[in-house]
């Protein structure tokens, strides 16, 4: 896979995520209920410079917090590395970030414990790599997944 093709991978969501997974969940978390660590993040519009919001899965590994992107190169993402700062919120707590992304080298163990914690939800995005592929194959992905250090703003 060369560059171009993964900085426009994407995956996007069939109708059911779309119209009631996605909904259903940022509900949720909309009113305090975190589904197994669910957010809703919320980040300005690079053109529009509007809000926009997502449910996200935020990983926590090590004493570090992490945002990846399972369906990859999404607007979420590209929103955030224009702005660098977001907010992710659970029921009225909201929390200010700052985003740093990872290069493609760094990414093996946090798309390791992600996928060990997520797989059965966004596995299907992986292409039958998981916590235990070996390092190529992790490393054959990682372009195609952006993912962030999130910092307290």
């Amino acid at each position: 896979m060369n560059d171009q093709t993964a900085q426009h991978h994407y995956g996007k969501p069939g109708w059911f995520t779309r119209n009631v997974f996605n909904r259903a969940v940022a509900f949720l978390t909309r009113r305090g209920v975190s589904v197994w660590g669910s957010r809703e993040l919320r980040v300005r519009g690079r053109k529009s410079g509007e809000w926009r919001a997502v449910p996200v899965n935020v990983l926590t590994y090590g004493d570090e917090r992490y945002l990846v992107a399972p369906r990859g190169h999404t607007q979420w993402v590209r929103n955030l590395r224009v702005a660098g700062r977001g907010e992710l919120r659970v029921g009225r707590h909201v929390e200010t970030f700052q985003a740093t992304e990872l290069s493609d080298a760094d990414k093996d163990e946090v798309l390791r414990a992600y996928l060990a914690k997520w797989k059965m939800e966004v596995g299907v995005f992986f292409d039958g790599v998981g916590a235990e592929s070996p390092d190529e194959e992790v490393a054959r992905i990682a372009p195609r997944h952006p993912v962030f250090l999130v910092e307290a703003a």
